[in-house]
């Protein structure tokens, strides 16, 4: 079977989109998580982190489902969304300046922001459950308050020698934030599969290294739950943006620096958050698989 693709990346985070729009994917929905790791391999596939599908949608414009380098199935990613909506308005399919996209952290919003686009990534989730995270009793901490919401606000979690003060949340998918002095030689790498995988997280998380700058900026590298360290991640950076505001190391309007480049985060008055960035095309080209 010859499939039809387009390489696309957001600050270098970068995607497999394949349009199921038109003629639908002949593959069994359990041979999707083989089809994302052999397509996403460096080596012998196309090479990406995660591979997007596009398909239409009964309750909204489109829907776009998302497969990470391990064959996993993620519920959203922002910055595969501005991929996959740049996609829509570069092929005329429609011309909508807000597009209303399916996925399985709801419907999504981007919109055009002059050669940028701009996403409502929704409302942040602190609800444990939710997240999910698995609090242990531990009498060293205490869930705070945010605006009336409970928060889980620098949970001690030890990896290995070091004790990390998280703060978890959701932007669709879990998330946890990890502020720390230096990000420079700190070693993503080894610590970040760790978080990922720990006990806590009952669906795996992602986990964001955060350098503050200032009020106004920060740096962040990212291990992302399913594809390893990456160099930008929109859910993320959003993630990023609302965890330095509750703890107040941070404004609510934010550049946030990624390995990849600058994201723009804007968490709203009316408790949305906002992510500006950009969207890139690579190539397109056609690739034969057996299934």
């Amino acid at each position: 079977m010859k499939i039809a693709f387009i390489k696309m990346h957001g600050l270098g985070n970068d995607f497999i989109l394949i349009d199921c729009c038109e003629r639908k994917l002949k593959i069994e929905n359990s041979k999707f998580k083989i089809l994302a790791k052999n397509l996403c391999n460096r080596r012998f596939g196309i090479g990406a982190d995660q591979l997007l599908l596009l398909y239409p949608s009964e309750i909204a414009d489109y829907k776009m489902r998302i497969f990470n380098v391990d064959g996993s199935e993620v519920e959203m990613c922002g910055n595969g969304i501005r991929c996959l909506a740049k996609y829509i308005w570069d092929k005329n399919l429609s011309n909508k300046n807000i597009l209303s996209i399916e996925t399985l952290a709801g419907i999504i919003k981007p919109e055009r922001a002059d050669d940028m686009i701009r996403v409502d990534m929704g409302e942040p989730v602190f609800e444990a459950e939710k997240i999910p995270i698995k609090i242990l009793q531990n009498p060293k901490f205490k869930v705070q308050s945010y605006k009336e919401q409970e928060v889980i606000i620098d949970y001690p979690l030890k990896i290995e020698d070091n004790v990390f003060y998280v703060t978890c949340l959701s932007m669709g998918n879990p998330h946890a934030v990890i502020i720390l002095e230096d990000l420079s030689e700190f070693p993503v790498s080894f610590y970040g599969p760790l978080i990922e995988n720990n006990h806590l997280f009952p669906k795996r998380t992602n986990v964001e290294f955060v350098e503050v700058i200032n009020t106004h900026e920060v740096k962040v590298r990212v291990w992302e739950r399913g594809s390893g360290e990456t160099l930008a991640c929109g859910t993320g950076a959003s993630a990023v943006g609302v965890a330095t505001t509750i703890k107040g190391v941070t404004g609510r309007v934010l550049t946030v620096h990624l390995a990849g480049g600058d994201l723009m985060i804007e968490w709203a008055e009316d408790n949305h958050v906002y992510m500006t960035g950009p969207a890139t095309k690579v190539f397109e080209g056609i690739i034969e698989i057996k299934y």
